[in-house]
């Protein structure tokens, strides 16, 4: 696939602390490619300072108050004018993208991938017991077809994602409902290793059956 433009969307609620993080993040993917990038992001129910963040960067910025992870995502992406030959990704404002996630992602595309489903990495492991990351560590699976979808590391083709609908309004798994579909509709599939993506695992869930949400689970079992 030849893509032309690149188009990031970053759902943000509360996250004026993370945020500049996320976004040095985005901007250094961004300057590693030749082409365009637009990024997005979606200020859904924020109540401090967020706005005030994005407002000083180089962004669109979309302002929400659906309180619905999957709402948000939709709302940046349908923000953008349709465009040819259009890459679609996204990422979390917890979370910060190595400068060479972009480039993986058009490395694949121009290899005929219509969908990465990437990797996280978690390098922050204060506020929880050390039984907690062993655990975690012995389940997350990181190799080739590793299976994992997360918000934090999806690319797509624009096309692919409007023929299936794009995001659904959902609280929780609105990545894992997209890829489905999209697997579904036959999509050519990357569970791409080589651009994994740092997360937060901050205790404390934004997102209801988030990632903290499953951290609970494994230090509560």
């Amino acid at each position: 696939m030849r893509v032309e433009h690149i188009t990031v969307v970053v759902p943000a609620h509360d996250e004026e602390a993370l945020l500049p993080r996320c976004l040095e993040g985005v901007r250094a993917a961004a300057r590693a490619v030749s082409v365009p990038v637009t990024t997005v992001v979606v200020l859904d129910g924020c109540t401090d300072g967020s706005e005030a963040v994005v407002r000083r960067a180089d962004v669109d910025v979309v302002v929400l108050g659906a309180r619905n992870v999957g709402a948000a995502r939709r709302a940046g992406f349908d923000s953008v004018a349709p465009r040819p030959h259009e890459w679609f990704a996204t990422t979390d404002a917890d979370s910060r993208v190595p400068a060479h996630w972009l480039s993986s992602h058009l490395q694949h595309a121009s290899r005929g991938a219509q969908l990465v489903a990437g990797t996280v990495a978690v390098t922050d492991w204060s506020g929880w017991p050390d039984h907690v990351r062993s655990r975690y560590g012995s389940a997350y699976r990181s190799g080739a077809a590793h299976g994992h979808v997360h918000g934090a590391s999806l690319g797509f083709s624009a096309d692919l994602y409007r023929a299936v609908g794009g995001f659904a309004a959902l609280p929780a798994h609105e990545d894992v409902d997209l890829v489905q579909r999209m697997v579904g509709r036959g999509a050519n599939v990357v569970w791409s290793i080589d651009a994994p993506v740092e997360t937060s695992a901050r205790v404390g869930a934004r997102a209801p059956q988030g990632f903290a949400t499953y951290l609970e689970g494994l230090r509560d079992r």
